[in-house]
């Protein structure tokens, strides 16, 4: 279940969104495995960038805010992995069982090289796919995420944070606990996402299946049981340019994994934003996709 829509952005006119991401039309991509479903905005020009969701995400669910200005100079690329929302197939429940599909889109597509932005689980899957395929990947922006284990020293996740990823269904109040400080200034960032997403939301497209939502709890317990000698193994393996990027009051995966993270990675770069926390790319969009940019054109 979606939380309810709302509309009362100013962005609204005539009861219809002004933002270009919402007249993305979907467009469908055969893969060995499902038909994927995608939407693509911006030139199409220089290194496309793939977006890699959050758990329980589907394409409906990115800020059109956010997309508008990431496509204000390059070729965005949005989709739902295999068994999620739009797309067909078996949902997967493990880190490479994401990562095989997102290489398959990326392939089905025909493209030789992207660059891969991944949001929480999607910023996982994202490190994951630029192992196996290094050469698929020129550059990784990895938001609101952390390596594929817990960190030493990292409070553990907190039973309510479990709860609402477990919930059969889920609120606004939920995604706002989840995504935003509690605070003034967090909730208002919370109304302005959900108003956002809204137009999208009310055309009624599929959520996240119970299937896939339990795929993914099951990808997600298996990685909080790894041993970080691993995890730490797999993070120096990584050799691209990577942008890490958080918010300081992330409750989902704490920026403290960011930190850990960049100390080793060969060539990476951190940016925090004090006041947010799991949904920071969305509250800060326009200087969080400035700093995407100049990352992407460095």
């Amino acid at each position: 279940m979606q939380p309810k829509p709302q509309r009362s952005d100013q962005k609204k006119k005539d009861g219809m969104s002004t933002y270009l991401a919402d007249q993305a039309k979907n467009l469908t991509v055969e893969g060995p495995s499902a038909t994927f479903t995608y939407r693509r905005m911006g030139p199409r020009s220089g290194i496309p960038l793939v977006l890699v969701h959050r758990f329980r995400g589907t394409v409906d669910w990115w800020d059109p805010e956010f997309l508008d200005l990431l496509a204000t100079n390059h070729d965005v690329i949005a989709f739902d992995n295999i068994g999620v929302g739009y797309t067909t197939g078996d949902p997967r429940d493990s880190l490479g069982g994401f990562t095989e599909g997102v290489i398959e889109f990326i392939e089905a597509l025909g493209l030789p090289q992207v660059d891969l932005l991944g949001w929480s689980l999607g910023g996982i899957v994202a490190q994951d796919v630029a192992l196996r395929s290094p050469e698929l990947v020129r550059k990784l922006i990895v938001a609101g995420s952390g390596p594929a284990g817990w960190v030493p020293d990292a409070p553990p996740m907190s039973e309510k944070v479990l709860g609402i990823m477990a919930m059969p269904e889920f609120t606004e109040d939920d995604l706002t606990y989840l995504l935003y400080p509690q605070t003034d200034a967090g909730h208002a960032a919370a109304r302005k996402h959900f108003d956002h997403v809204a137009t999208r939301l009310a055309e009624g497209g599929p959520a996240a299946s119970p299937a896939a939502t339990q795929g993914m709890l099951a990808a997600v317990t298996k990685l909080l049981a790894r041993p970080f000698v691993e995890v730490a193994e797999d993070i120096r393996a990584i050799k691209h340019p990577v942008l890490y990027a958080n918010g300081l009051h992330d409750v989902v995966i704490p920026a403290h994994a960011s930190y850990v993270a960049i100390q080793h990675l060969e060539n990476s770069t951190l940016r925090l934003y004090s006041d947010a926390g799991h949904g920071f790319l969305f509250q800060h969009a326009e200087a969080f996709t400035t700093a995407v940019a100049d990352f992407l054109t460095d």
